[in-house]
């Protein structure tokens, strides 16, 4: 393979080198899946979406105090598209960066990013812990439990949200869709007979 291949490979190798934490890395998948799904809502390239969102935390593990600002120097010399480069950097706005998520490529990662952790909290306290009897009405539920998940920051979710022009509910909705598709990856297939 030569240096300068941008495919789903060469980005999960390039994951890897740089996150050793598994619960990081199913946080890299869940959100490489829910890029994806919204990239076939608007009709837009999922494999660029999907290493987007594979990729965002690429500096989290080994800068979490420079986290946004060194994805640059390690996506840069590997020859990265520039524009993968700024949506990475834009998914921290005003959390630790000051790009602005102005593509819709970018005001998904800004708004889902957040949000997949909210829901796999959600899932993971049913009894069935699983995606696929989850509903958008248990996902607000907890929402308004501030207590819960507080490391998920409610305001970028619906900041993103508004800025997509989007109902939360329908984003919520299709971010539990688009995390279906790797829910036996991420942990989150469960069982829905057993909890019956």
């Amino acid at each position: 393979m030569q240096e300068n291949t941008h495919d789903r490979e060469a980005a999960e190798k390039l994951l890897k080198e740089y996150v050793k934490s598994e619960t990081l890395i199913k946080h890299a998948i869940t959100v490489e899946a829910v890029m994806r799904h919204f990239a076939s809502l608007f009709n837009e390239d999922a494999d660029e979406w999907g290493i987007i969102g594979l990729l965002h935390d690429i500096d989290f593990e080994m800068y979490p105090d420079e986290h946004c600002h060194k994805t640059r120097s390690i996506l840069e010399p590997r020859q990265w598209p520039e524009s993968y480069i700024r949506a990475i950097e834009s998914h921290g706005y005003k959390l630790c960066s000051d790009v602005e998520p102005i593509t819709n490529q970018e005001k998904v990662l800004y708004t889902i990013d957040e949000l997949t952790g909210l829901i796999s909290a959600t899932a993971l306290m049913r009894p069935s812990k699983s995606l696929f009897d989850l509903t958008v009405k248990s996902v607000k539920k907890k929402w308004k439990q501030k207590s819960f998940a507080e490391g998920v920051n409610r305001e970028v979710i619906e900041e993103g949200a508004a800025n997509l022009k989007m109902d939360l509910d329908y984003v919520m909705e299709q971010t539990i869709e688009g995390m279906k598709k790797v829910a036996a990856q991420i942990g989150l297939e469960g069982n829905i007979e057993a909890a019956k």
